[in-house]
């Protein structure tokens, strides 16, 4: 038995180590440290309530608009208010372009590059994945990044900005979209859609969504989806990195008639969320303490990082289980085929996959929004600030699940809690010794001779696609 610590992984900060126990060129068991705190949630206590939808918005510059959201929900839940039904289609127009702007990030930019590796030189495809994803040089990421910047236009007219908008609030939005506007956006659509037809999927978007069976996946040859298909049927990305088969979203892009993609627990059956069995275990956390819903939680770090600890992230459990969460929970959540497919083993090809799913379902769902936007409409319900009361704000972010817990005492923040999506894919064993969802997902991963930073492991990290900064605030 050998150790090997490897990190950092992410190729936007990279605040993560993970410690691999190896034998016979397999990974035994692995630890998952998160080793940054920032400390948001203290920085909230005491603070106006409305605070939150400028303080939280800052913990991460990739999925800011999430974190407001999910701030706003809360916030709207503390207050007993509802956005209004234009107010509500219009942040989910918002959040659903940073989320999909995401996917597009991270298959091109931060996935697809690890192919383009020496050590893949000798496979036919790998000419191919040099010429287009060699980072900062290859023609798929300069076509991606003006793909996705003439997509965030749409932010500029309904955000006024991105990052850290104050666009989304408790009762809607701050932006009614004109007409002209609208047609604004359905331009922009338009644009997108052409990439993602000619470049992404090389065929129309609805074919892709509409791929129910993994043999319909593995006949799929075209754009650059294609190529990661062949690669992945080569590498037997299929098999690596296999998940624990539980999954969980909190709904994406709330509407007067519910989420756009559905909320709940798969586990080989669709069971309703029950979010007050949430609880975070801090047994190997350098946090004090005890286990606790988040409403009752507190973040109070152990500054002497006691031995027994190896993260600052906490370990959150439903019920006492792992969950993973992520596009590909979402939509087997929201019942799609092939998802539902693959979700048995949700190895590397189960995860990729779903991000590629969402982004041509997103797109579909941003189209039939702007149809649905009515200017003439009312964007924004009034309400009173809560001087005592909680509120729970749910959403769904690229990554996964994110949930803000607030408690309001006398107009001022008396708790705010957030668990992000990397915390609960990346966090670390609890009190029972179950590790968490990348740390269980590690096992048995390759570890060739002489490897120091092994491609089987950085292809099912990148899978989860870690966001470091939002796990622990």
């Amino acid at each position: 038995m050998s150790e090997l610590l490897v990190g950092p992984f992410n190729r936007v900060e990279g605040d993560l180590e993970i410690r691999l126990q190896t034998d016979a060129g397999r990974v035994k068991a692995a630890y998952v440290n998160s080793p940054l705190f920032r400390g948001f949630e203290m920085m909230l206590l005491g603070k106006d309530p409305r605070d939150a939808l400028t303080l939280t918005p800052r913990i991460c510059g990739i999925c800011s608009i999430s974190q407001s959201a999910a701030a706003a929900r809360a916030l709207a839940a503390a207050q007993g208010i509802t956005p209004t039904p234009e107010g509500a289609r219009t942040a989910a127009i918002i959040h659903a372009v940073e989320n999909l702007s995401d996917h597009l990030t991270h298959f091109n930019l931060f996935f697809m590059c690890d192919f383009t590796r020496p050590v893949y030189a000798s496979h036919a495809w790998h000419p191919r994945a040099v010429q287009r994803f060699t980072a900062m040089q290859g023609s798929a990421v300069r076509q991606a990044v003006e793909a996705r910047a003439a997509l965030m236009h749409i932010l500029g007219l309904l955000a006024g900005k991105w990052p850290h908008t104050l666009a989304i609030q408790p009762g809607g939005v701050t932006k009614s979209p004109t007409q002209r506007d609208k047609l604004r956006i359905e331009v922009s659509l338009r644009a997108f859609r052409r990439y993602l037809e000619e470049v992404l999927f090389g065929a129309p978007v609805e074919a892709f969504a509409a791929l129910a069976t993994p043999a319909d996946l593995a006949r799929w040859t075209s754009g650059d989806a294609g190529l990661f298909l062949e690669i992945a049927a080569d590498l037997g990305l299929a098999s690596m990195g296999k998940g624990a088969g539980r999954y969980m979203s909190f709904g994406a892009y709330a509407l007067p008639d519910g989420p756009a993609f559905a909320a709940g627990l798969w586990d080989g059956t669709l069971r309703p969320l029950d979010t007050t069995a949430i609880r975070e275990d801090i047994s190997h956390a350098w946090m004090l303490g005890g286990p606790a819903h988040p409403f009752a939680g507190t973040t109070d770090p152990d500054e002497d990082m006691r031995p027994a600890a190896y993260s600052w992230c906490k370990a959150p459990r439903l019920a006492g289980q792992t969950v993973e969460t992520g596009a590909l929970a979402r939509q087997v959540i929201d019942g799609h085929p092939l998802a539902r497919a693959l979700a048995t083993d949700g190895g590397v090809l189960a995860r990729v996959t779903g991000r590629l799913l969402e982004i041509a379902r997103i797109q579909l769902l941003l189209e039939d929004l702007t149809r649905a936007l009515r200017p003439e409409e009312r964007f924004m319900a009034q309400g009173k600030p809560a001087i005592d009361g909680q509120g729970e704000g749910l959403v769904e972010a690229a990554r996964g699940a994110l949930g803000h817990w607030i408690r309001i005492e006398k107009g001022r923040i008396a708790g705010y809690q957030i668990i992000a999506p990397t915390t609960w894919n990346f966090s670390p064993r609890d009190a029972n010794g179950i590790p968490g969802p990348v740390e269980a997902a590690l096992e048995g991963a390759e570890v060739r001779d002489g490897e120091t930073e092994p491609v089987a492991v950085q292809h099912i990290v990148r899978s989860f696609d870690p966001c470091m900064v939002c796990t622990v605030h």
